[in-house]
């Protein structure tokens, strides 16, 4: 037997919404559209479920409050995506924060109230705690990141 992963499947309550949202905002690129099933080139794919499909009998996926499941998005420019953020209105589960091992994200909902995090790349983080004046090690001690990752990440 061969089975390879494929993509994660959102549900979506409206495509267009939600290409809006993965393609303008999140700056997804389309790679097939099937009308109410799009896949996006990071593996992501939307999908509107049509009423009467088989898995609506038994499961709602867009029905409830949010989704148990986070996508994970990162970014260089952190600042100008919370500011577009705040712009925009978008709803969030929470503002700028800095995890424990450094790395500052954001936490909001998407159209279909699925959890959506941006957060700074490894080597941003990794170069802004050095610019802070924390020593390599206690970069690696906050951040697990092995030494000789962190010296090849600081410029």
């Amino acid at each position: 037997m061969n089975i390879s992963f494929h993509s994660t499947v959102i549900f979506v309550q409206d495509i267009e919404i939600s290409k809006k949202f993965y393609c303008g905002f999140l700056k997804q690129t389309i790679t097939e559209d099937f009308g109410a099933v799009i896949t996006l080139s990071s593996g992501l794919s939307l999908w509107q479920m049509p009423e009467g499909h088989r898995l609506k009998e038994n499961y709602d996926p867009v029905s409830s409050n949010h989704s148990p499941m986070e996508v994970c998005f990162e970014t260089q420019t952190m600042d100008e995506v919370v500011e577009f953020i705040h712009q925009e209105g978008i709803r969030l589960v929470h503002g700028l924060i800095e995890e424990p091992w450094g790395q500052r994200t954001i936490r909001f909902f998407d159209p279909d109230n699925h959890i959506v995090e941006i957060g700074e790349e490894l080597p941003v983080f990794i170069q802004r705690m050095n610019d802070e004046g924390l020593s390599l090690a206690e970069i690696h001690q906050k951040t697990g990141v092995p030494m000789e990752k962190i010296k090849h990440l600081i410029q």
